[in-house]
């Protein structure tokens, strides 16, 4: 898919690289520097890296998502689910969400100048030990509310409430307290503490709604990122996809099934209560109000959680899970189209129980503005849907031996210029510091050597623009995929040392240069 330094083509294992002259150039900054196919000095194992620049631009998504990479799966409960599938990336993911920024988490561009280097170590650390680390993986640093309130953690999942939540809840609390105001006019201003109350309760049913989403998820034993619940309802973000269709039907049909029985309950509370009071007021806002989100979600098209029950269906006919995913992002947008069109046509004409006189003047703009804004969530939903699903077909294409950037070994207190001499003539585009008996240290930032001036780098030792190596920075060479994905994101670097099964080193993975890969991934046509 793409390879180590930006060509778009990846070179399988058993291709070499073509060979070219050396450059006095640094091997990190030099646009024109090819690697050769030779072998590093020092008994290194040299990766096959292809050509082309090796300058790492800055990292960079494939649209304006959140940093965090997108979670590959986001269930919502809404009258207008917000777009795509949250992060969730992401995107990068994520992703991401990876994921998310892209796939990699937050990694330091580049191209950024370096901070001043520091200075040498009075002596070498304690080597570290070759190979993988032990044991099980690093575990995921803590979720990032991305300034949303942290509520609680149900079954372990956070719940956040977004900034815009407030805004909604004024919203409906001026709203429902008009309409209070012509059905108890005797509340006076303690309608809007009763329509404030109404928001609440409205929110705890979406919430119950999410809930439903989750509790599916964990009993397919799918990671469930969040809940958040925001501006038009809630989203779930499920960070895996689910593995068969019936299995992806059910984890969307159980939010429309919980939400009618939701309003079913309601409906059966309200039998004994007096019409006309506000407890029976309340009871028949929430009933419709649950009717309205379990109708909505159960319409076909993506991000709703009736085209993630279309697209189960066709990726059961089919036994494609991207033919499903094309034939309801399309719905999807049909639906937004429709939706665009057709909610101020049905307020004009009375059908949804205001008559066509008082349908008129500001509440007309109202009709259209609110049209527009449920049209846009959906379109952009389907299309983010669409992107994910491109992603999730060409991540087994992210392998960490294809991207990862050969590398010579060199020792603590080697100048800066004579390693780079030394990458030249290997051909090798990273730096690996080592201690005397060949044990990786450190790993050489890319971004550090860009700030060194070409006549400082005799007097610049390589230990001082050097990173030390933790467990998390030790990559296998076999990593693939989401797999890789989210080892990277466990642990945010710039630069990763790629190691054999046996402990050798392989290379240098650059954050950078999996960013690239992930965009073309999501550019890339199916």
């Amino acid at each position: 898919m793409v390879e180590s330094g930006g060509s778009g083509r990846p070179r399988p294992d058993n291709e070499q690289s073509a060979e070219h002259p050396a450059t006095p150039a640094s091997p990190a900054t030099d646009p024109q520097h090819h690697p050769a196919p030779a072998d590093g000095p020092q008994g290194a194992r040299q990766p096959q890296t292809p050509d082309d620049d090796s300058r790492a631009p800055r990292a960079t998504t494939h649209d304006d998502e959140s940093a965090e990479p997108e979670a590959p799966h986001a269930h919502r409960a809404e009258p207008a689910d917000e777009s795509g599938e949250s992060g969730e990336a992401g995107q990068a993911g994520q992703a991401g969400q990876a994921g998310s920024a892209g796939p990699t988490g937050r990694a330091e561009p580049a191209d950024r100048p370096a901070p001043a280097a520091r200075a040498d170590r009075a002596g070498p650390p304690p080597p570290t030990p070759p190979g993988l680390p032990k044991g099980p993986p690093p575990a995921r640093p803590p979720e990032q509310p991305r300034g949303g309130l942290l509520m609680g953690r149900p079954f372990g999942v956070p719940v956040y409430v977004a900034p815009s939540w407030f805004l909604v809840a004024a919203l409906i609390t001026w709203v429902f307290g008009g309409q209070l105001d012509r059905v108890l006019p005797e509340l006076g201003a303690a309608r809007y503490l009763v329509s404030l109350f109404f928001a609440v309760a409205f929110y705890a049913s979406v919430l119950i709604h999410e809930l439903a989403h989750t509790v599916a998820a964990l009993r397919f034993e799918l990671p469930v990122r969040r809940i958040q619940l925001q501006f038009f309802g809630g989203v779930s973000e499920i960070e895996k996809e689910a593995e068969t269709p019936g299995r992806e039907f059910w984890l969307a049909f159980v939010g429309p099934l919980l939400s009618l029985a939701l309003s079913g309950l309601f409906y059966l509370a309200m039998q004994p209560v007096e019409r006309g009071t506000v407890p029976g007021v309340l009871l028949a806002g929430l009933m419709i109000s649950n009717l309205i989100v379990a109708i909505f979600n159960l319409l076909p098209g993506l991000p709703l959680d009736g085209g993630r029950m279309l697209r189960a269906v066709v990726w059961k006919i089919t036994g494609k899970p991207m033919s499903g995913t094309i034939a309801a992002a399309w719905v999807g947008r049909a639906l937004a189209v429709s939706v665009l069109i057709g909610l101020p046509l049905l307020t004009q004409s009375g059908a949804l129980g205001t008559s066509a006189e008082d349908s008129v003047g500001m509440d007309t703009v109202t009709d259209a503005l609110l049209a527009a804004i449920l049209a846009a969530i959906i379109w952009t939903g389907a299309g983010n849907s669409l992107r994910m699903a491109r992603l999730r077909e060409h991540l087994p294409e992210l392998r960490a031996r294809t991207l990862t950037r050969r590398a010579v070994p060199v020792e603590t207190h080697t100048p800066l210029s004579e390693a780079l001499r030394r990458a030249n003539d290997a051909g090798a585009r990273a730096l690996v510091v080592v201690d005397a008996h060949g044990e990786p240290l450190s790993l050489v930032r890319e971004a550090a050597i860009v700030g060194v001036p070409e006549h400082r780098r005799p007097w610049v030792a390589v230990s001082g623009l050097a990173q030390d190596l933790t467990d998390g920075m030790r990559v296998s060479a076999e990593l693939a995929g989401e797999d890789l994905l989210d080892v990277l994101r466990a642990t945010p670097a710039t630069e990763y040392l790629v190691v054999e099964e046996t402990g050798e080193i392989f290379g240098v993975l650059s954050a950078a240069d999996v960013e690239r890969a992930f965009v073309k991934a999501m550019a890339r046509p199916n």
